[in-house]
């Protein structure tokens, strides 16, 4: 595969020049809906993206095929010498896989996208495509203990070296930038406190030292933030997350420029990083209600929020939809969708009598009847964890105390249920610590 872009003229049938020259199969030029329209968010969540086949189908197929067939030896030579773009392999490419990557690059307004098979295998990608031996890297001490994992046991035995910053301290990742520095890396919001980093600031330090600026949006999403509008490079998903919305798959994207991507998708196709068709179609149908979605998670994260806010044996709450989070005004200026916050926090639960911080948390945890206690997040379903004990639990003490994971800390992933009942589960057992 040479490019990935969608055709915006569905009347196409003949093969025509990509943007390598090569010949394109007329099966990778149609697209059911005109992007040159100025279509809303949701329109192009339900639609982009989708190749009909001549089948005249009007819900998107699953492509379970491992190969494809040519129309003559000829033919099949062209496609792999690259003189015609084109299916070759499906851990190359997938028509299914090829709609959920067109998809998600319109919705985050970026030229292409490769489909992954997990949220980490997005982030190795990365790793893989824009590093190499030498190089440095400075990223948030805000991230999920996995990446961290990523960075320092693996990317360290290859020579890549790597500063952690605060992610909202614009000064720290200036004054981190080395000769080397390659790629600047963050989440925002961050896993699990929710701390904002300034995108713009970022990209233009990253940029000023010719380095890529690399965000995780997966707790945003584009139906809350877009930040290749203020200058990313680089926007990674776990697509296990809310794009599914419902923990069935698992599955982790990459958007950005055509030139970018052809260099994770090279990654992808060498190393077996691909997505399976199966977890593309239910990503698709996933885009189809993120909107909808996310805007029901976010008026349920409020109230839940406010009330934690108000409960006496709670020492804190991370969330900065609450005008006292620090970083209030920085989310609402880079969150387009007003009052919408995600719908993850963190919240520190107060050491009351016999209870230390940890037996605190966990009698609050324990102590629900309707919330899931799970490391998952991103679900319909209300998710529950201790970070310190689960996904942060492998990383240093020291590590924990610069991401702000302390024992008293419980991460929260509020879902669609009746606000009202999850409420009711948590004050459950804040309200009968003693």
């Amino acid at each position: 595969m040479t490019d990935n872009t969608l055709s915006l003229d569905p009347s196409k049938t003949a093969p025509t020049p990509s943007k390598s020259g090569s010949q394109l199969d007329s099966n990778w030029n149609n697209d059911a809906l005109d992007l040159s329209q100025d279509y809303g968010m949701q329109t192009i969540a339900v639609r982009a993206g989708q190749h009909r086949t001549d089948e005249g189908e009007h819900n998107e197929p699953i492509f379970t095929t491992s190969s494809y067939v040519y129309e003559s030896a000829a033919d099949a030579a062209a496609h792999f010498n690259g003189s015609k773009s084109g299916n070759v392999y499906s851990r190359h490419t997938n028509p299914t896989v090829r709609t959920f990557e067109r998809r998600l690059a319109a919705l985050e307004g970026g030229e292409r996208a490769v489909a992954t098979a997990s949220g980490m295998g997005a982030i190795l990608t990365m790793c893989l495509a824009y590093l190499k031996q030498g190089d440095h890297i400075v990223a948030a001490k805000q991230l999920f203990g996995s990446t961290v994992g990523l960075f320092n046991n693996f990317m360290g035995k290859f020579g890549v070296s790597v500063t952690y910053v605060d992610c909202f301290d614009n000064q720290a990742w200036a004054d981190a930038i080395e000769p080397n520095t390659r790629l600047l890396f963050c989440e925002t919001p961050s896993n699990p406190l929710g701390q904002i980093a300034d995108l713009q600031a970022i990209s233009e330090i990253a940029h000023a030292q010719g380095a890529l600026f690399v965000v995780d949006n997966c707790f945003a999403t584009p139906a809350i933030q877009k930040p290749l509008d203020f200058g990313a490079d680089v926007v990674i998903h776990s697509a296990t997350k809310y794009i599914d919305g419902q923990g069935r798959v698992l599955g982790g994207a990459l958007v950005g420029s055509d030139e970018l991507m052809q260099q994770a998708f090279v990654v992808v196709r060498s190393g077996g990083i691909s997505m399976s068709p199966f977890n593309a179609w239910i990503f698709i149908k996933g885009l189809e209600t993120l909107n909808l979605r996310m805007q029901a998670h976010c008026d349920n994260a409020n109230k839940v929020a406010a009330f934690l806010q108000s409960h006496p044996h709670v020492e804190k709450v991370h969330f900065s939809g609450l005008t006292s989070h620090p970083m209030h005004e920085l989310a609402v200026k880079q969150h387009h969708r007003a009052n919408c916050f995600g719908a993850i926090m963190g919240f520190e639960v107060k050491a009351v009598g016999a209870h230390t911080a940890q037996s605190a948390a966990w009698h609050v945890i324990d102590s629900t009847r309707m919330v899931s206690i799970t490391n998952n997040l991103g679900d319909a379903k209300t998710t529950v964890t201790h970070p310190a004990t689960t996904t942060h639990f492998r990383i240093s003490a020291e590590a924990k105390a610069e991401a702000g994971v302390t024992d008293s800390l419980i991460r929260l992933s509020v879902g669609l249920e009746d606000v009202d009942d999850i409420i009711k589960d948590l004050a459950r057992g804040l309200d009968s610590l003693s």
